[in-house]
C-alpha cells in the first residue's frame, strides 16, 4: 500500500502567501481619491499677472525657496507664459527664475492646464478655487501631490487662508504637510 504524496508547505508557498497577503493589505490601505473638481470658469486675462505663493506642499524643485512668485502673461496663441521666481535660503537670498508655458487642456472651463518648464515634460495645474475678484487661488494636481495657495499680495488674511486650507483638506490634499512661504512686501526687496 502506498501513501499519498502530501507536500508540506515550503518556502516558496509561504513567500507566495505573504506576497498575496501584502498585496491585499496594500489594496485595502490605498486610498481611492475622488474626482477633483475645479472652478467652473477662469478668465485667463484676469488670471494673468503676478501671484505670491502663500503656502505649498513640498516640492523637490522648491527646496529652500522663500519669497516665491509666479507671473503669467497671455500669449497670442492662447497659452500663458509662466515665470516662477524664488529666493534661495532667505527672503534676501539670490533670486532664481524658471520660465515655461502653460496650455489649456479643458477649454470649457480654462481651469485645467498643463505647464511645461522643460520639454517634453508637462505637469498638471488645476485651478480649484478662485476668488471672484481674482485676488486669491487654490491650485493643485489631481493626484494631490502638489498644491499651492496663491494671492495677489504677499500676505493673505488668516480667515481666508484657513478657509482655503479647509477646502484643500476636503478635496483630499495632505494639508498637514503645507509649507507656509515666507514673503516680504514688494517694496522691502
Amino acid at each position: 500500500m502506498t501513501t499519498p504524496n502530501i507536500r508540506k508547505p515550503g518556502l516558496l508557498t509561504a513567500a507566495a502567501a505573504a506576497l498575496a497577503t501584502g498585496a491585499a493589505v496594500y489594496a485595502l490601505t490605498r486610498r481611492k481619491l475622488p474626482e477633483l473638481s475645479t472652478v467652473p470658469h477662469v478668465d485667463l486675462h484676469r488670471y494673468a499677472g503676478l501671484w505670491y505663493e502663500i503656502a505649498r506642499l513640498p516640492q523637490r524643485y522648491e527646496r529652500r525657496c522663500t519669497n516665491v512668485t509666479a507671473e503669467y502673461r497671455p500669449l497670442p496663441d492662447g497659452r500663458l507664459e509662466v515665470k516662477n521666481t524664488c529666493r534661495k535660503n532667505s527672503v534676501y537670498g539670490p533670486a532664481e527664475d524658471v520660465h515655461g508655458v502653460a496650455r489649456v487642456v479643458d477649454t470649457a472651463t480654462n481651469a485645467k492646464l498643463k505647464v511645461q518648464f522643460q520639454w517634453p515634460f508637462e505637469g498638471d495645474y488645476w485651478i480649484l478655487t478662485l476668488d471672484p475678484e481674482y485676488q486669491f487661488a487654490l491650485v493643485g494636481t489631481p493626484n494631490r501631490k502638489a498644491l499651492w495657495i496663491l494671492a495677489r499680495k504677499p500676505h493673505l488674511a488668516l480667515p481666508t487662508l484657513h478657509n482655503l486650507v479647509e477646502v484643500a483638506r476636503q478635496k483630499g490634499f495632505p494639508v498637514g504637510k503645507l509649507i507656509y512661504t515666507e514673503q516680504l512686501e514688494a517694496n522691502q526687496l
